[in-house]
Protein backbone atom coordinates (compact mmCIF):
# COMPACT_ATOMS: atom_id res chain seq x y z
CA UNK A 1 0.00 0.00 0.00
CA UNK A 2 1.31 3.45 -0.88
CA UNK A 3 1.22 6.36 1.53
CA UNK A 4 -1.71 8.04 -0.23
CA UNK A 5 -3.88 4.89 -0.33
CA UNK A 6 -5.96 6.27 2.56
CA UNK A 7 -6.77 9.48 0.64
CA UNK A 8 -10.49 10.17 0.85
CA UNK A 9 -11.13 7.65 3.61
CA UNK A 10 -12.70 8.64 6.93
CA UNK A 11 -10.51 8.43 10.08
CA UNK A 12 -12.44 5.33 11.16
CA UNK A 13 -11.99 3.64 7.81
CA UNK A 14 -8.28 4.47 7.91
CA UNK A 15 -8.10 2.92 11.40
CA UNK A 16 -9.82 -0.27 10.20
CA UNK A 17 -7.75 -0.51 7.04
CA UNK A 18 -4.47 0.03 8.91
CA UNK A 19 -5.08 -2.90 11.26
CA UNK A 20 -6.32 -5.25 8.55
CA UNK A 21 -3.37 -4.28 6.35
CA UNK A 22 -0.97 -5.11 9.18
CA UNK A 23 -2.09 -8.77 9.24
CA UNK A 24 -3.14 -9.41 5.64
CA UNK A 25 -0.50 -7.33 3.89
CA UNK A 26 -3.04 -5.53 1.72
CA UNK A 27 -6.14 -3.37 1.77
CA UNK A 28 -9.49 -4.88 0.70
CA UNK A 29 -8.62 -7.11 -2.23
CA UNK A 30 -11.23 -9.00 -4.27
CA UNK A 31 -8.54 -11.48 -5.32
CA UNK A 32 -7.78 -12.49 -1.72
CA UNK A 33 -10.04 -15.37 -0.65
CA UNK A 34 -9.90 -14.29 2.99
CA UNK A 35 -11.24 -10.85 2.08
CA UNK A 36 -13.97 -12.37 -0.07
CA UNK A 37 -15.09 -14.35 2.99
CA UNK A 38 -14.94 -11.28 5.21
CA UNK A 39 -17.10 -9.32 2.77
CA UNK A 40 -20.02 -11.74 3.11
CA UNK A 41 -21.50 -10.27 6.32
CA UNK A 42 -20.55 -8.38 9.52
CA UNK A 43 -20.22 -11.76 11.25
CA UNK A 44 -17.66 -13.09 8.76
CA UNK A 45 -15.89 -9.72 8.82
CA UNK A 46 -15.65 -10.03 12.61
CA UNK A 47 -14.26 -13.55 12.30
CA UNK A 48 -11.56 -12.41 9.89
CA UNK A 49 -10.42 -9.32 11.78
CA UNK A 50 -9.83 -10.30 15.42
CA UNK A 51 -6.95 -7.83 15.58
CA UNK A 52 -9.39 -4.96 15.05
CA UNK A 53 -11.26 -5.88 18.24
CA UNK A 54 -8.03 -5.57 20.23
CA UNK A 55 -7.01 -2.39 18.44
CA UNK A 56 -10.32 -0.87 19.51
CA UNK A 57 -9.93 -2.18 23.05
CA UNK A 58 -6.44 -0.68 23.29
CA UNK A 59 -7.60 2.63 21.79
CA UNK A 60 -10.39 2.91 24.37
CA UNK A 61 -13.15 2.38 21.81
CA UNK A 62 -14.55 -0.46 23.93
CA UNK A 63 -15.48 1.18 27.23
CA UNK A 64 -15.37 -1.71 29.70
CA UNK A 65 -15.78 -1.46 33.45
CA UNK A 66 -12.38 -1.41 35.19
CA UNK A 67 -13.61 -4.21 37.46
CA UNK A 68 -13.65 -6.57 34.47
CA UNK A 69 -9.92 -6.03 33.99
CA UNK A 70 -9.27 -6.74 37.67
CA UNK A 71 -9.87 -10.47 37.19
CA UNK A 72 -6.70 -12.57 37.51
CA UNK A 73 -5.09 -13.22 34.14
CA UNK A 74 -5.76 -16.64 32.66
CA UNK A 75 -5.45 -18.53 29.38
CA UNK A 76 -7.95 -17.08 26.91
CA UNK A 77 -9.22 -18.22 23.51
CA UNK A 78 -8.39 -14.85 21.95
CA UNK A 79 -10.75 -15.18 18.98
CA UNK A 80 -13.85 -16.07 20.96
CA UNK A 81 -17.07 -16.10 18.95
CA UNK A 82 -20.00 -18.45 18.64
CA UNK A 83 -18.65 -20.40 15.66
CA UNK A 84 -15.46 -21.24 17.54
CA UNK A 85 -17.44 -23.61 19.77
CA UNK A 86 -18.56 -27.09 18.82
CA UNK A 87 -18.38 -30.82 19.38
CA UNK A 88 -15.16 -32.81 19.21
CA UNK A 89 -13.47 -35.86 20.61
CA UNK A 90 -11.17 -35.38 23.57
CA UNK A 91 -7.51 -36.30 22.99
CA UNK A 92 -7.91 -35.36 19.33
CA UNK A 93 -8.23 -38.25 16.92
CA UNK A 94 -6.99 -40.63 19.62
CA UNK A 95 -10.12 -40.41 21.77
CA UNK A 96 -13.80 -41.23 21.41
CA UNK A 97 -15.44 -39.15 24.18
CA UNK A 98 -17.50 -36.34 22.65
CA UNK A 99 -17.56 -32.96 24.43
CA UNK A 100 -18.72 -29.43 23.62
CA UNK A 101 -15.86 -26.96 23.88
CA UNK A 102 -14.01 -24.04 22.32
CA UNK A 103 -12.46 -25.49 19.17
CA UNK A 104 -10.01 -22.85 17.90
CA UNK A 105 -6.96 -21.80 19.92
CA UNK A 106 -4.93 -20.07 17.20
CA UNK A 107 -5.14 -16.73 19.05
CA UNK A 108 -4.88 -18.20 22.55
CA UNK A 109 -2.60 -16.47 25.03
CA UNK A 110 -2.49 -15.34 28.65
CA UNK A 111 -4.84 -12.40 28.93
CA UNK A 112 -8.04 -10.92 30.30
CA UNK A 113 -11.07 -13.22 30.52
CA UNK A 114 -13.15 -10.15 29.68
CA UNK A 115 -11.74 -10.20 26.16
CA UNK A 116 -13.34 -13.58 25.47
CA UNK A 117 -16.56 -12.71 27.26
CA UNK A 118 -17.21 -9.45 25.40
CA UNK A 119 -16.05 -10.85 22.06
CA UNK A 120 -18.49 -13.76 22.39
CA UNK A 121 -21.40 -11.53 23.40
CA UNK A 122 -20.78 -9.30 20.38
CA UNK A 123 -20.88 -12.36 18.12
CA UNK A 124 -24.42 -13.22 19.24
CA UNK A 125 -25.86 -10.01 17.80
CA UNK A 126 -23.71 -10.33 14.66
CA UNK A 127 -24.99 -13.89 14.18
CA UNK A 128 -28.56 -12.59 14.34
CA UNK A 129 -27.74 -9.88 11.80
CA UNK A 130 -26.05 -12.46 9.56
CA UNK A 131 -29.09 -14.75 9.50
CA UNK A 132 -31.56 -11.93 9.04
CA UNK A 133 -29.48 -10.81 6.08
CA UNK A 134 -29.34 -14.34 4.67
CA UNK A 135 -33.11 -14.60 4.88
CA UNK A 136 -33.63 -11.25 3.13
CA UNK A 137 -30.94 -11.89 0.52
CA UNK A 138 -28.69 -9.10 1.80
CA UNK A 139 -25.87 -11.51 2.72
CA UNK A 140 -24.59 -14.59 0.96
CA UNK A 141 -24.50 -17.97 2.65
CA UNK A 142 -23.68 -21.55 1.80
CA UNK A 143 -26.98 -22.41 3.50
CA UNK A 144 -29.69 -20.38 1.84
CA UNK A 145 -32.59 -20.87 4.25
CA UNK A 146 -34.62 -17.81 3.34
CA UNK A 147 -37.95 -19.33 4.36
CA UNK A 148 -36.96 -19.95 7.97
CA UNK A 149 -37.75 -17.66 10.90
CA UNK A 150 -34.81 -15.88 12.54
CA UNK A 151 -34.18 -14.97 16.17
CA UNK A 152 -34.75 -11.33 17.10
CA UNK A 153 -33.07 -8.76 19.37
CA UNK A 154 -34.94 -10.02 22.41
CA UNK A 155 -33.51 -13.50 21.85
CA UNK A 156 -30.02 -11.97 21.68
CA UNK A 157 -30.39 -10.25 25.05
CA UNK A 158 -31.79 -13.43 26.60
CA UNK A 159 -28.86 -15.35 25.14
CA UNK A 160 -26.37 -12.86 26.57
CA UNK A 161 -27.86 -13.40 30.02
CA UNK A 162 -27.87 -17.16 29.53
CA UNK A 163 -24.21 -17.12 28.49
CA UNK A 164 -23.25 -15.21 31.64
CA UNK A 165 -25.46 -17.51 33.76
CA UNK A 166 -23.71 -20.56 32.34
CA UNK A 167 -20.29 -19.02 32.92
CA UNK A 168 -21.09 -18.10 36.53
CA UNK A 169 -22.63 -21.49 37.25
CA UNK A 170 -19.37 -23.23 36.39
CA UNK A 171 -17.31 -20.70 38.37
CA UNK A 172 -19.50 -21.38 41.40
CA UNK A 173 -19.21 -25.15 40.97
CA UNK A 174 -15.41 -25.00 40.76
CA UNK A 175 -15.17 -22.57 43.70
CA UNK A 176 -17.20 -25.01 45.80
CA UNK A 177 -15.40 -28.13 44.54
CA UNK A 178 -12.10 -27.68 42.61
CA UNK A 179 -12.34 -31.23 41.25
CA UNK A 180 -15.14 -29.91 39.00
CA UNK A 181 -12.32 -28.60 36.79
CA UNK A 182 -12.15 -32.15 35.48
CA UNK A 183 -15.74 -32.01 34.28
CA UNK A 184 -16.72 -30.91 30.79
CA UNK A 185 -19.85 -30.18 28.79
CA UNK A 186 -20.71 -33.67 27.59
CA UNK A 187 -24.36 -34.25 28.56
CA UNK A 188 -26.57 -32.88 25.80
CA UNK A 189 -30.22 -33.56 26.57
CA UNK A 190 -32.33 -35.30 23.90
CA UNK A 191 -34.82 -32.97 22.24
CA UNK A 192 -32.63 -29.88 22.57
CA UNK A 193 -31.43 -27.85 19.59
CA UNK A 194 -27.85 -29.09 19.97
CA UNK A 195 -28.70 -32.77 20.31
CA UNK A 196 -28.66 -33.50 16.58
CA UNK A 197 -25.17 -31.99 16.33
CA UNK A 198 -24.07 -34.11 19.28
CA UNK A 199 -25.48 -37.21 17.57
CA UNK A 200 -23.68 -36.26 14.37
CA UNK A 201 -20.37 -36.06 16.24
CA UNK A 202 -20.97 -39.41 17.99
CA UNK A 203 -21.74 -41.07 14.65
CA UNK A 204 -18.49 -39.78 13.15
CA UNK A 205 -16.20 -40.86 15.98
CA UNK A 206 -14.13 -44.02 15.53
CA UNK A 207 -16.56 -46.89 15.97
CA UNK A 208 -19.55 -44.70 15.13
CA UNK A 209 -22.03 -45.71 12.45
CA UNK A 210 -20.84 -42.97 10.05
CA UNK A 211 -17.12 -43.15 10.76
CA UNK A 212 -16.39 -44.85 7.42
CA UNK A 213 -18.42 -42.33 5.41
CA UNK A 214 -18.79 -38.98 7.23
CA UNK A 215 -15.79 -38.61 9.55
CA UNK A 216 -13.15 -36.00 8.71
CA UNK A 217 -10.85 -38.90 7.81
CA UNK A 218 -13.34 -40.63 5.52
CA UNK A 219 -14.24 -37.42 3.67
CA UNK A 220 -10.59 -36.51 3.08
CA UNK A 221 -9.07 -39.80 1.91
CA UNK A 222 -9.75 -42.51 -0.66
CA UNK A 223 -8.72 -46.13 -1.02
CA UNK A 224 -6.58 -46.88 -4.05
CA UNK A 225 -5.07 -50.13 -5.29
CA UNK A 226 -1.82 -49.20 -3.60
CA UNK A 227 -3.44 -48.04 -0.35
CA UNK A 228 -4.81 -44.82 1.09
CA UNK A 229 -4.23 -41.28 -0.22
CA UNK A 230 -5.86 -37.87 0.05
CA UNK A 231 -8.70 -37.31 -2.40
CA UNK A 232 -7.93 -35.45 -5.59
CA UNK A 233 -9.87 -32.34 -4.64
CA UNK A 234 -8.51 -29.24 -6.32
CA UNK A 235 -10.56 -26.93 -4.08
CA UNK A 236 -9.28 -28.26 -0.76
CA UNK A 237 -6.05 -30.11 -1.45
CA UNK A 238 -3.03 -29.38 -3.61
CA UNK A 239 -0.47 -32.15 -4.20
CA UNK A 240 3.11 -31.23 -3.40
CA UNK A 241 5.90 -31.27 -5.95
CA UNK A 242 8.16 -34.27 -5.26
CA UNK A 243 11.11 -32.26 -3.93
CA UNK A 244 8.81 -30.18 -1.71
CA UNK A 245 7.01 -33.31 -0.48
CA UNK A 246 10.35 -34.76 0.56
CA UNK A 247 11.38 -31.58 2.40
CA UNK A 248 8.07 -31.30 4.26
CA UNK A 249 8.14 -34.96 5.24
CA UNK A 250 11.74 -34.70 6.39
CA UNK A 251 10.90 -31.71 8.59
CA UNK A 252 7.76 -33.03 10.29
CA UNK A 253 7.83 -36.84 10.20
CA UNK A 254 9.57 -37.00 13.63
CA UNK A 255 6.45 -35.47 15.21
CA UNK A 256 4.07 -38.10 13.81
CA UNK A 257 3.09 -41.18 15.76
CA UNK A 258 2.94 -43.63 12.82
CA UNK A 259 4.01 -43.90 9.20
CA UNK A 260 3.38 -40.96 6.89
CA UNK A 261 1.15 -42.23 4.05
CA UNK A 262 0.49 -39.01 2.14
CA UNK A 263 0.92 -35.22 2.41
CA UNK A 264 -1.00 -32.40 0.71
CA UNK A 265 -1.29 -28.67 1.09
CA UNK A 266 -4.65 -27.66 2.57
CA UNK A 267 -6.29 -24.73 0.78
CA UNK A 268 -8.62 -21.97 1.99
CA UNK A 269 -9.36 -23.33 5.47
CA UNK A 270 -10.69 -21.02 8.18
CA UNK A 271 -11.43 -17.30 7.98
CA UNK A 272 -8.98 -15.39 10.16
CA UNK A 273 -6.15 -17.78 9.28
CA UNK A 274 -7.23 -18.36 5.69
CA UNK A 275 -4.03 -16.89 4.26
CA UNK A 276 -1.62 -19.01 6.31
CA UNK A 277 0.16 -22.11 4.98
CA UNK A 278 -0.95 -25.50 6.23
CA UNK A 279 -0.29 -29.13 5.35
CA UNK A 280 -2.32 -32.28 6.02
CA UNK A 281 -0.46 -35.49 6.83
CA UNK A 282 -2.24 -38.82 6.46
CA UNK A 283 -0.74 -40.99 9.17
CA UNK A 284 -1.20 -44.68 10.06
CA UNK A 285 -0.80 -48.15 8.57
CA UNK A 286 -0.41 -47.82 4.82
CA UNK A 287 -2.95 -50.44 3.76
CA UNK A 288 -5.88 -50.81 6.18
CA UNK A 289 -8.43 -53.37 5.01
CA UNK A 290 -11.18 -53.09 7.61
CA UNK A 291 -12.78 -50.62 10.00
CA UNK A 292 -10.50 -51.57 12.88
CA UNK A 293 -7.31 -50.78 10.99
CA UNK A 294 -8.83 -47.77 9.23
CA UNK A 295 -9.59 -46.24 12.65
CA UNK A 296 -5.86 -46.35 13.40
CA UNK A 297 -5.32 -43.80 10.64
CA UNK A 298 -5.74 -40.10 11.26
CA UNK A 299 -4.97 -36.69 9.80
CA UNK A 300 -2.38 -34.40 11.33
CA UNK A 301 -2.47 -30.71 10.49
CA UNK A 302 0.78 -28.76 10.33
CA UNK A 303 -0.16 -25.10 10.27
CA UNK A 304 1.87 -21.92 10.10
CA UNK A 305 1.28 -19.96 13.29
CA UNK A 306 1.46 -16.21 13.72
CA UNK A 307 1.31 -14.01 16.80
CA UNK A 308 -1.95 -14.22 18.75
CA UNK A 309 -4.25 -11.31 17.91
CA UNK A 310 -4.10 -9.53 21.31
CA UNK A 311 -0.31 -9.53 21.64
CA UNK A 312 0.56 -6.76 19.19
CA UNK A 313 -1.51 -4.43 21.39
CA UNK A 314 -0.65 -6.00 24.77
CA UNK A 315 2.92 -7.31 24.41
CA UNK A 316 3.91 -7.09 28.07
CA UNK A 317 0.88 -8.59 29.79
CA UNK A 318 2.63 -11.86 30.76
CA UNK A 319 6.12 -13.32 30.22
CA UNK A 320 4.41 -16.50 29.00
CA UNK A 321 3.29 -14.60 25.91
CA UNK A 322 6.92 -14.25 24.81
CA UNK A 323 6.90 -17.91 23.76
CA UNK A 324 6.95 -18.38 20.02
CA UNK A 325 3.41 -18.35 18.54
CA UNK A 326 3.10 -22.11 17.98
CA UNK A 327 4.52 -22.95 21.42
CA UNK A 328 2.12 -20.50 23.07
CA UNK A 329 -0.89 -21.94 21.24
CA UNK A 330 0.01 -25.50 22.23
CA UNK A 331 0.65 -24.48 25.85
CA UNK A 332 -2.67 -22.67 26.21
CA UNK A 333 -4.60 -25.47 24.52
CA UNK A 334 -3.12 -28.02 26.93
CA UNK A 335 -4.15 -25.89 29.90
CA UNK A 336 -7.65 -25.03 28.70
CA UNK A 337 -8.74 -28.54 27.75
CA UNK A 338 -9.64 -31.31 30.17
CA UNK A 339 -7.90 -33.95 28.04
CA UNK A 340 -5.76 -32.20 25.39
CA UNK A 341 -4.94 -33.72 22.03
CA UNK A 342 -2.36 -36.47 22.42
CA UNK A 343 -0.63 -35.25 19.27
CA UNK A 344 -0.03 -31.54 19.90
CA UNK A 345 3.39 -30.03 19.27
CA UNK A 346 5.26 -27.17 17.66
CA UNK A 347 8.24 -26.83 15.35
CA UNK A 348 10.32 -24.24 13.53
CA UNK A 349 10.95 -24.79 9.84
CA UNK A 350 11.63 -22.58 6.82
CA UNK A 351 11.90 -19.54 9.11
CA UNK A 352 8.31 -20.02 10.33
CA UNK A 353 6.67 -21.45 13.43
CA UNK A 354 4.32 -24.39 12.91
CA UNK A 355 1.62 -25.90 15.11
CA UNK A 356 1.26 -29.67 14.81
CA UNK A 357 -2.08 -31.17 15.88
CA UNK A 358 -4.33 -34.09 15.09
CA UNK A 359 -7.56 -33.41 13.22
CA UNK A 360 -10.60 -34.64 15.14
CA UNK A 361 -12.50 -37.38 13.30
CA UNK A 362 -15.78 -36.13 14.76
CA UNK A 363 -15.39 -32.37 14.94
CA UNK A 364 -18.77 -30.68 14.35
CA UNK A 365 -18.90 -26.89 14.32
CA UNK A 366 -21.90 -24.60 14.73
CA UNK A 367 -22.67 -21.89 12.17
CA UNK A 368 -25.09 -19.00 12.72
CA UNK A 369 -27.58 -20.61 10.33
CA UNK A 370 -27.53 -23.75 12.49
CA UNK A 371 -28.57 -22.04 15.69
CA UNK A 372 -30.23 -18.70 14.80
CA UNK A 373 -32.77 -19.91 12.22
CA UNK A 374 -35.83 -22.11 12.53
CA UNK A 375 -38.57 -22.60 15.09
CA UNK A 376 -36.47 -24.71 17.44
CA UNK A 377 -33.87 -21.95 17.64
CA UNK A 378 -36.55 -19.37 18.37
CA UNK A 379 -38.23 -21.63 20.94
CA UNK A 380 -35.19 -21.71 23.19
CA UNK A 381 -32.47 -23.39 21.16
CA UNK A 382 -30.44 -20.24 20.60
CA UNK A 383 -30.60 -19.23 24.26
CA UNK A 384 -29.70 -22.75 25.41
CA UNK A 385 -26.74 -22.77 23.03
CA UNK A 386 -25.41 -19.53 24.53
CA UNK A 387 -25.66 -20.97 28.04
CA UNK A 388 -23.71 -24.08 27.04
CA UNK A 389 -21.03 -21.87 25.45
CA UNK A 390 -20.78 -19.93 28.73
CA UNK A 391 -20.24 -23.16 30.63
CA UNK A 392 -17.62 -24.43 28.18
CA UNK A 393 -15.71 -21.12 28.20
CA UNK A 394 -15.74 -20.96 32.00
CA UNK A 395 -14.21 -24.44 32.23
CA UNK A 396 -11.44 -23.33 29.83
CA UNK A 397 -10.74 -20.11 31.77
CA UNK A 398 -10.84 -21.76 35.19
CA UNK A 399 -8.28 -24.37 34.14
CA UNK A 400 -5.70 -21.61 33.69
CA UNK A 401 -4.98 -21.99 37.42
CA UNK A 402 -5.55 -25.45 38.89
CA UNK A 403 -3.86 -24.60 42.20
CA UNK A 404 -6.42 -22.17 43.58
CA UNK A 405 -9.95 -20.84 43.08
CA UNK A 406 -8.85 -17.20 43.04
CA UNK A 407 -10.09 -16.67 39.49
CA UNK A 408 -13.48 -18.26 40.14
CA UNK A 409 -14.16 -16.19 43.25
CA UNK A 410 -13.19 -12.97 41.49
CA UNK A 411 -15.39 -13.81 38.47
CA UNK A 412 -18.39 -14.48 40.72
CA UNK A 413 -17.94 -11.08 42.34
CA UNK A 414 -17.30 -9.05 39.19
CA UNK A 415 -19.47 -10.51 36.45
CA UNK A 416 -22.76 -10.25 38.28
CA UNK A 417 -22.23 -6.55 39.01
CA UNK A 418 -21.11 -5.75 35.46
CA UNK A 419 -23.79 -7.78 33.68
CA UNK A 420 -25.84 -4.81 32.41
CA UNK A 421 -22.72 -2.98 31.26
CA UNK A 422 -21.47 -6.06 29.41
CA UNK A 423 -24.71 -6.34 27.45
CA UNK A 424 -24.69 -2.65 26.59
CA UNK A 425 -21.03 -2.56 25.57
CA UNK A 426 -21.40 -5.66 23.41
CA UNK A 427 -24.47 -4.39 21.57
CA UNK A 428 -22.78 -1.04 20.94
CA UNK A 429 -19.66 -2.68 19.57
CA UNK A 430 -21.75 -4.97 17.36
CA UNK A 431 -23.19 -1.83 15.75
CA UNK A 432 -19.65 -0.56 15.18
CA UNK A 433 -18.74 -3.83 13.44
CA UNK A 434 -21.80 -3.56 11.19
CA UNK A 435 -20.79 -0.02 10.23
CA UNK A 436 -17.17 -1.04 9.65
CA UNK A 437 -18.28 -3.93 7.46
CA UNK A 438 -20.53 -1.72 5.35
CA UNK A 439 -17.76 0.82 4.75
CA UNK A 440 -15.16 -1.87 4.13
CA UNK A 441 -17.37 -3.70 1.64
CA UNK A 442 -18.07 -0.48 -0.24
CA UNK A 443 -14.32 0.00 -0.60
CA UNK A 444 -13.90 -3.70 -1.44
CA UNK A 445 -16.48 -3.44 -4.23
CA UNK A 446 -14.78 -0.33 -5.53
CA UNK A 447 -11.51 -2.23 -5.74
CA UNK A 448 -13.24 -5.13 -7.47
CA UNK A 449 -14.75 -2.78 -10.05
CA UNK A 450 -11.34 -1.28 -10.68
CA UNK A 451 -9.92 -4.73 -11.53
CA UNK A 452 -12.67 -5.58 -14.02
Amino acid sequence: MTENSFTGLSPRHQFVDTHILRIDGRSPDPLLIKHAKMAQSPFTFYRGSAQLFYADWKAGNVQVDAALLSLPLTCVVGDCHMSNFGFMTEEGSHGDIIIFSPNDFDDACVGHAGWDIVRFLVSLELAREHCEGVRSGKYESAKQATNKAVIDSEHVELAMDAFLDGYLTVCERVADDPTALYDAVEDIMPGTRLHKFYNKACARAAGGEEFLTKSALAKAVQMRDDGLAFRKNSDKFTPLAPHYYTAVKQAFAPYMDDDVIDIVQRNHAGTGSNNLDRFYFLVGPAKPHNEATFSRCHIVEVKQQREAAPLFYYPDLSPVNRLNPAHLTARCQRKMKRRPDLLLDEAEWSDKHWLIRSRHHARVGINPEDICMGNRSIDGGFVDFAQVCGEALAFAHCRGDRRSVEFELAALSVLETTRDALRRISLEYAEQVKSDHADWVAYFRGQRSATC
